[in-house]
């Protein structure tokens, strides 16, 4: 009965494997007749008969002319005597030459230049020929749609007809697996078959059909039917990988080359006990990925190395929400590490040989490294931060290696790939910071860095440096302002020397803007402004902090300590703003003049509005006095100074 059951589902099997094969056989039969040239064959008899009625005509005209008149009389007259020179009437001249194919005569019709091949290729430009978006939208559908849906057909009809034998008994557990093996492997030869005669889109369905019935066959004798062992299904699936792998280099196909990626990938759950085996699934995994490298650098298939790495990422994941443990940290990270190598090696050799990256190559630069650094600061945060720390450095440093390594642009050809791997070793650089420091500290390095990478990228001309650090410094401006600091005594203490490094690493910035003027571009000039603006903003800041905290909890000079920090902050604002228009004049800056004439209209508010009200008669009086004073001395100066001569902004 088994064997019987084996035999229909043999014949079943074949049925339509034979009929789609007689059916391309008879597609391509018609194909040649209807495209048989009949009128073009019929346009040569035409021409054969008329150049052979006219070689009639022409040996008909010869033998009249030669031929001896005909005398008339009685039957019974003897025929006359005839001269020896002359030649016999009934000897005809032998027939003229004929003339050559490429000189016709009057009336004939030339023959062919070269013989007609019946079988030969229907002409490109037919008056039959279909629009092209019409042709197209037929051939998608009758081609590729039909062909996809007509095998999934097949797939269900020899599963159910399996099933249902299965189910009765009619095929033994190996005749199954046999079946299904047998089936898959004739596949791939049938499909090689049809690609020969033209039927491409057809043959990569038949081959991913077999693809897919040699997996499911050797899932079913290991796992479900336990004929052969998991390594050795393991391997079969291996094999069959590398077989399909083989099959779409030979064929140059990127879709085989994808399903034989899909296949590879599937194989570890097809074969998987849900067990742990950390070693055995990811160096199955790396070596994957090692031959897919080896594909891409033969092949430019850029959309398998983003397939590859998410589901590499989908089995990293996977695998440590269910089997990590912190004792398989360092065994964990050192394969994270081969893997964030596999997948930054194919972009970067690409990028080194065309010094250019495609769209998805991007993203799998962008991806990997920071999938990497999720990874490590999953397992090391925050109990090794140093460890982290290090590792991010590194990480840091090989960016910029790459970067290093890339070769100049050509004329014409943008610079994206060195300043996507430069923006990676800062980035990374600037996310170690916070890593391994805390508080105060990580906005002072963050201001430091951004100071090091303006004045660097002043020097190499690269405004793409210069954006980092000023970025740099206004996220330290953030911090500062929103994470206050200590300041247990005055001057000395923790947020002064914040405010005091910020404010060194503005005038940095602005004295290397002006060394290197001739590169500083109109949006840039705005830019310095405001960190120009900055550092007495923030010198003022800090010193009004200080007077303020310090009479708060100082009383001085008999008064209130609430009158005592308004009135220090009247005087101090008064003298900064003094000092500001000094050196504007002394300079003929314009720029600082005007900070002062701000700061000065502040001070006339606060004085007429707050200090007039609430400050004693007294220290009003001292108030108004030396506000008076000083503005009086400050419009002389513009008397004086300013109106003689330009100044300088």
């Amino acid at each position: 009965m088994e064997f019987l059951g084996v035999l229909a589902a043999i014949v079943l099997i074949l049925t339509p494997i034979l009929a789609i094969s007689a059916f391309v056989r008879v597609q391509h039969l018609a194909e040649q007749l209807r495209t048989f040239p009949l009128q073009n064959l019929a346009a040569r008899l035409s021409a054969l008969e008329q150049h052979l009625a006219a070689l009639e005509k022409s040996l008909a005209s010869r033998g009249t002319a030669t031929a001896p008149a005909v005398i008339e009389g009685p039957a019974h007259a003897e025929p006359p005597k005839v001269a020896p020179s002359v030649s016999a009437p009934l000897q005809m001249a032998p027939p003229p030459p004929i003339p050559p194919r490429d000189i016709p005569k009057p009336g004939e019709v030339p023959l062919p230049p070269r013989e007609f091949n019946v079988f030969a290729a229907p002409p490109l430009h037919s008056s039959q020929t279909k629009s092209s978006s019409a042709l197209d939208l037929e051939t998608l559908i009758g081609g590729r749609w039909l062909n996809r849906i007509g095998i999934t057909a097949l797939i269900l009809a020899v599963t159910y007809f399996l099933k249902y034998a299965f189910d009765n008994n009619w095929i033994g557990p190996s005749g199954r697996v046999a079946i299904g093996i047998l089936l898959g492997a004739a596949m791939l030869p049938w499909s090689h078959w049809l690609l020969q005669r033209g039927y491409s889109y057809f043959s990569e369905g038949i081959a991913g059909l077999g693809a897919a019935v040699l997996y499911l066959s050797i899932w079913a004798g290991c796992q479900y039917y336990k004929l052969f062992s998991l390594d050795v299904g393991f391997a079969a699936m291996i094999v069959i990988t590398a077989g399909m792998a083989a099959v779409a280099l030979g064929r140059n196909s990127q879709r085989i080359a994808l399903l034989s990626l899909f296949g590879g990938f599937l194989t570890p759950v097809l074969v998987s006990e849900g067990k742990d085996a950390q070693v055995v699934l990811f160096t199955y995994l790396l070596i994957l990925g090692v031959g897919l490298l080896a594909i891409e650098m033969r092949r430019d298939w850029r959309s398998l190395t983003p397939i590859s790495f998410l589901l590499s990422q989908l089995y990293f994941w996977g695998w440590y929400s269910e089997f990590y443990r912190p004792a398989k940290l360092e065994r964990t990270i050192i394969f994270a590490t081969l893997f964030f190598l596999l997948y930054a090696a194919l972009p970067v050799l690409r990028a080194v040989r065309y010094s250019q990256l495609h769209e998805l190559d991007i993203v799998v630069v962008l991806a990997n490294s920071f999938a990497y650094l999720g990874a490590l600061y999953v397992m090391l945060w925050p109990q090794d931060r140093w460890p982290l720390t290090l590792l991010v450095l590194a990480l840091s440093g090989g960016q910029l290696l790459v970067a290093r390594l890339m070769p100049p642009p050509k004329a014409g050809e943008s610079p994206l790939v060195l300043l996507l791997f430069a923006g990676l070793a800062l980035t990374f650089a600037t996310l170690a910071i916070p890593i391994r420091l805390e508080g105060k500290w990580i906005t002072l390095a963050f201001a430091i860095e951004g100071a090091i990478l303006v004045w660097t990228g002043f020097r190499s001309t690269t405004g793409f440096l210069r954006a980092g650090g000023y970025f740099l410094l206004a996220l330290a401006t953030v911090r500062l302002l929103i994470f206050p600091l200590p300041a247990p005594q005055f001057l000395f203490n923790e947020r002064f020397a914040a405010y005091a490094i910020l404010i060194f690493c503005f005038g940095v910035v602005v004295y290397a803007a002006r060394e290197h003027e001739s590169a500083v571009g109109r949006d840039e000039l705005n830019a310095l402004g405001v960190f120009a603006v900055g550092i007495n903003v923030f010198a003022l800041i800090a010193l009004s902090l200080e007077l303020w905290d310090h009479f708060g909890s100082h009383a001085g000079l008999g008064i209130d300590s609430g009158l005592a920090q308004h009135l220090a902050l009247s005087l101090l604002w008064t003298a900064y703003a003094s000092a500001l228009i000094a050196l504007g004049v002394r300079r003929e800056s314009a720029l600082l003049r005007w900070q002062a004439l701000v700061l000065f209209g502040l001070v006339v508010v606060k004085v007429f509005l707050y200090d007039s009200s609430y400050l004693e008669r007294f220290y009003r009086i001292i108030s108004f006095f030396i506000l008076g004073l000083v503005l009086l001395v400050v419009s002389f100066l513009y008397q004086r100074k300013v109106a003689h001569g330009p100044s300088k902004s």
